[in-house]
């Protein structure tokens, strides 16, 4: 693809990502003219409605997904998983707000989830492994997922921070802070 072609197209996606998330009822029309091409560079990239839909959700979740190892190359093990996990979050309200979007898309008979749980498998495991971690990555995305529909930010925060402790509990190669979590006695039964 030209490097015109893969800029218009990578524009594209990113009008439709916002104006589907802030405008439900927005026409290609309207989204081709806030990216700056013709309705038929439109069309040559994304035949049909659901096809930008779904292009969209699948750059999002391409995102989320290749940021994983690029985390782990500029943090630490525990920074990288921490920061993947606040983007999940982001993405997961993204998500949320194509949900109308998508609906259209599956209609259609497109199944535009069909490759996510292998690629954030993959993403999480790879965050996982560094840090020698016992946690099944299903696991963890499923604890991400309840806390992607808490409506409360700062609670939100506050469980990720406990789902991060958790998963740094008897990691093998968790930072020393935790190293004492692995060593300590058991806790006594309450009387």
């Amino acid at each position: 693809m030209r490097a015109d072609a893969v800029r218009n197209r990578g524009l594209l996606i990113e009008v439709a990502l916002d104006a589907f998330t802030h405008h439900k009822d927005v026409t290609l029309g309207a989204i081709a003219k806030k990216a700056g091409v013709g309705i038929g560079t439109l069309y040559r990239h994304f035949p049909t409605r659901e096809a930008l839909i779904e292009a969209v959700y699948r750059t999002e979740l391409e995102k989320l997904c290749d940021a994983a190892p690029e985390l782990l190359e500029t943090h630490g093990p525990e920074a990288a998983l921490r920061e993947w996990m606040d983007r999940f979050i982001a993405y997961a309200a993204t998500k949320h707000d194509l949900k109308e979007a998508l609906q259209a898309v599956i209609a259609a008979g497109i199944n535009p989830f069909e490759h996510s749980r292998a690629k954030m498998t993959e993403a999480v495991s790879a965050l996982l492994a560094p840090l020698g971690a016992r946690t099944e990555p299903m696991d963890l995305l499923a604890l991400l997922i309840g806390v992607a529909q808490n409506g409360d930010p700062d609670q939100a925060e506050r469980m990720l921070d406990l789902i991060m402790a958790g998963v740094l509990h008897g990691a093998e190669n968790a930072g020393p802070q935790h190293v004492a979590a692995r060593t300590a006695p058991p806790a006594r039964e309450p009387r």
